[in-house]
């Protein structure tokens, strides 16, 4: 079973308002939300692979990001460990440097149903600080 490891951002502004992008039609999980991040390459850290993947994705400079949650998901062919920061401190605004569909969305707001499994507790628990 082929294992991703992947760092996942959690772009949190002022407004306690969180930063979505959409997945690509094409792409596994197709048009769901998900907070913006990607794999961890051999020799990265989660933090450093973070920081490479917003800046790839979103075009912002993470200058502070905080460890949230990791833990591993299983799906029927993939193993997947995701490791989440809140990120609140970064230079630039934001958007889908790469074509994605993009929105900001209240903490409170969220909807589990709208990202990908792995991501229904992470959704629960904001929701829950919100």
């Amino acid at each position: 079973m082929k294992h991703l490891q992947v760092a996942v951002g959690i772009i949190r502004n002022s407004q306690r308002q969180i930063f979505l992008a959409q997945r690509s039609a094409t792409a596994y999980m197709a048009s769901m939300w998900e907070f913006p991040g990607g794999k961890i390459e051999a020799g990265e850290t989660p933090l450093e692979a973070l920081k490479r993947e917003l800046r790839e994705e979103t075009d912002i400079t993470v200058l502070n990001a905080v460890p949230y949650e990791s833990f591993d998901h299983t799906y029927d062919d993939l193993k997947v460990s995701l490791y989440f920061f809140i990120v609140e401190e970064w230079q630039g605004e934001p958007y889908g440097r790469e074509g994605q569909p993009s929105r900001w969305v209240a903490q409170a707001d969220l909807i589990a149903e709208d990202f990908p499994p792995a991501n229904v507790g992470i959704v629960a628990r904001l929701r829950a600080e919100a």
